[in-house]
């Protein structure tokens, strides 16, 4: 146990010992001290490799793991002017500073010094030399490729998991799904999904909406300039808001660039931007014919759930529960749980979904090993015969290698119903 958690376990302790309510409020602030599920693995790697990289979205926590996991090394943030026109510069005077381990804060701010760092590591050859931080995935990764393949290992920290929130054990891929009853008292569903997982905002207790709101136009002010060239800021912005409005459905590029006034060849260079904030992502169709013809294009998914339902207008959880869109936030949902449950286990995602041109569809089939597991969400908390029949007849149509239907629902009983394992999202 850390400090920090050995400190605030004796908060509680007193908190009970005078006679209040531990509420959840508090338990969430306590969360922000206990260790994320990258933490292992962050570790790991800096016993293996000289360089580990850590990427994800702003305000994931990035910088407050790697402190937390690296307390011993010496913490540099290249948003600070000084320290990045040093940087710029002379980055062989900046990088010769350090003679331990350092820890480079958004460093694709300077993405000059990665060809210096991969002298300098071939020089020492010692592992856990640097540990680098960065906000946007693919100048990271155009970098890395040229400067540091084979030196640096690269990790993904996405906001809290709902476990990560709710201080549950970790769900791993290969576990999944898990029907053991759950002992964390919840809040309702659309509280949880209308607040969405961005650390900041379960730490300090704040508004949901204007936090998102300054966390959105700070993105669109400032990183997207970072990324790409955007002239018309406002058009930029209707097309985020457009691709809200597609969460959960297939991509169509030339009716999206048609709607937002722009060429199909724009809509898709911006797509790519939001994927390389880590905004949205690109769910591919699973290809494994079965005698069928498939749909070919991917779906769109949000992976926050909050500003998902900042873009579509949602002003409070009671209007979320009711609103046109809930069933493709609760996808979103799905979708972001089972992918950070990947990649915070430093797994390649295996996520994708299956439609074909007879309207049979499942929401996400997870590919593990020889055997696909098909899993669909529905918000409601109660199901009906018709919300099992994808699933069955997928089972059928794919024979040996699918694994046991899973539908994750909002209720809060989880059962099997007609061979199908019926999750409660508590349980995710």
């Amino acid at each position: 146990m850390c400090f920090e958690q050995a400190q605030l376990g004796k908060i509680v302790a007193f908190t009970l010992k005078i006679g209040y309510n531990l509420t959840l409020n508090v338990k969430i602030y306590l969360n922000m001290w206990i260790q994320r599920t990258l933490a292992t693995k962050l570790k790991e790697a800096a016993q293996k490799y000289p360089v580990v990289t850590l990427t994800g979205p702003r305000q994931s926590g990035k910088t407050t793991l790697v402190r937390m996991v690296f307390p011993e090394y010496q913490y540099i943030s290249l948003e600070k002017p000084d320290e990045r026109s040093f940087a710029q510069e002379d980055p062989r005077g900046f990088l010769n500073r350090f003679k331990e381990g350092v820890i480079l804060d958004e460093v694709q701010r300077v993405p000059t010094l990665f060809s210096y760092i991969q002298g300098i590591v071939d020089e020492r050859n010692s592992p856990g030399q640097y540990i680098l931080t960065g906000s946007h995935n693919f100048l990271l990764h155009e970098k890395i490729s040229q400067s540091l393949a084979g030196r640096t290992a690269v990790l993904y920290l996405l906001p809290f998991s709902k476990r990560e929130l709710f201080q549950e054990p970790p769900l791993h891929p290969d576990q999944f799904p898990s029907l053991e009853p759950g002992a964390v008292e919840f809040p309702d569903l659309w509280e949880v999904l209308f607040k969405g997982f961005y650390p900041r905002i379960h730490h300090n207790q704040l508004d949901a909406r204007e936090w998102l709101a300054d966390y959105y136009q700070t993105y669109i002010e400032r990183d997207v300039r970072l990324i790409v060239n955007i002239g018309d800021l406002l058009l930029f912005d209707k097309f985020i808001r457009l691709c809200a409005g597609r969460n959960g459905q297939l991509v169509n590029f030339s009716t999206l660039a048609a709607d937002a006034g722009i060429s199909t060849m724009t809509a898709k260079r911006w797509l790519s931007v939001l994927q390389a904030s880590f905004i949205v992502a690109l769910v591919p169709p699973h290809y494994r014919n079965f005698r069928k013809r498939l749909i070919k294009s991917p779906k769109l998914y949000f992976f926050d759930t909050g500003l998902l339902a900042f873009l579509l207008g949602v002003r409070t959880p009671e209007e979320l529960a009711f609103h046109a869109l809930r069933g493709a936030v609760f996808e979103s949902f799905v979708y972001s749980e089972l992918y950070k449950a990947h990649v915070h286990s430093r797994l390649l995602p295996s996520i994708y979904f299956w439609h074909d041109f007879k309207g049979h569809e499942v929401d996400f089939i997870l590919e593990r090993g020889p055997k696909f597991l098909p899993i669909e969400a529905k918000s409601g908390e109660t199901l009906a015969k018709e919300h099992f029949r994808n699933l069955l007849y997928y089972r059928k149509l794919a024979g040996e290698v699918a694994e046991q239907p899973v539908l994750i629902y909002g209720g809060s009983e989880s059962y099997i119903r007609q061979g199908v394992q019926v999750l409660s999202w508590k349980q995710i």
